[in-house]
């Protein structure tokens, strides 16, 4: 009777067992050997057929079959770039590590540490979430430029870095907004000074002293709204934030300062 009583769980395990390993069997590519480029060929035509996930088994395949050959080290490249493709980053990130690891005399280490960076680069997500991914973003893209300066690649990268860096500029912009609506005035003033002193290229720049502007006259602060102002005038005359500043200092019964180039040169120094 005991028996009889766990018999049908065993069963039960046995199938999902079974099932378990047709699963794998299923996923893991049947060992046929044939000659390397056969094999890579076949992988390329799945890559121009958008099959990226076979693509990339095969690619895998070809570095299984014959590991030293030449075929291997390139394969292992493809083998990234097909992940990249389906947007398995984490996958081509593997990869590229792996092949940066066992490959840094190569030709094409340039060419992998580039796709590693985009890799984290379309990871980007918008300013109001979490930019732990535009961080390593921004790392990976300033390592292209550090070890391959004269390359393509570095061109690109430092394009991608300027964009990234006003990416991280909106961010800070955005809680500074936040604390600033929140009446939390000196909050809002770290963030705003972050974005004029570490961000100083990025299109936030002008917002970011209008807003010092705005901040400071709501402390009292004045000369330190008159700074902002200053440099707000001097760098950015055209610009609605300065009318907007303007605007501000004059309501507040404060007398812009004046815009001479020695002044100004001392008020930039004083918002570091």
């Amino acid at each position: 009777m005991p028996f009889r009583q766990f018999r049908a769980p065993v069963a039960a395990c046995l199938i999902t067992l079974a099932l378990a390993a047709c699963s794998s069997d299923k996923d893991e590519m049947p060992y046929v050997e044939r000659p390397p480029e056969k094999i890579f060929d076949e992988a390329e035509a799945n890559m121009r057929s958008e099959n990226y996930k076979t693509a990339a088994k095969l690619f895998d395949e070809v570095e299984r079959q014959h590991p030293y050959s030449q075929w291997a080290t390139k394969a292992q490249l493809r083998a990234a770039y097909a992940h990249y493709e389906d947007l398995k980053y984490d996958d081509a990130i593997l990869a590229l590590d792996r092949f940066i690891q066992l490959h840094p005399g190569s030709p094409e280490v340039a060419y992998a540490y580039y796709l590693r960076a985009l890799c984290y680069y379309e990871q980007i997500t918008d300013v109001r979430r979490d930019q732990r991914m535009t961080r390593r973003s921004l790392d990976a893209l300033a390592e292209v430029v550090r070890r391959f300066p004269d390359t393509p690649y570095a061109r690109d990268a430092r394009l991608k870095i300027d964009l990234t860096n006003d990416h991280l500029a909106g961010k800070e912009m955005e809680v500074g907004r936040f604390y600033l609506k929140q009446g939390q005035h000196t909050a809002a003033i770290g963030r705003f000074r972050t974005v004029v002193e570490q961000y100083q290229t990025t299109s936030h720049v002008p917002e970011a002293l209008h807003r010092l502007v705005e901040a400071y006259l709501a402390l009292g602060v004045v000369e330190e709204a008159k700074t902002a102002a200053a440099v707000l005038g001097h760098n950015y005359p055209g610009s609605d934030w300065y009318v907007d500043s303007y605007a501000l200092l004059v309501d507040a019964n404060v007398r812009p300062a004046r815009d001479e180039k020695s002044w100004i040169s001392k008020a930039w120094n004083s918002l570091f």
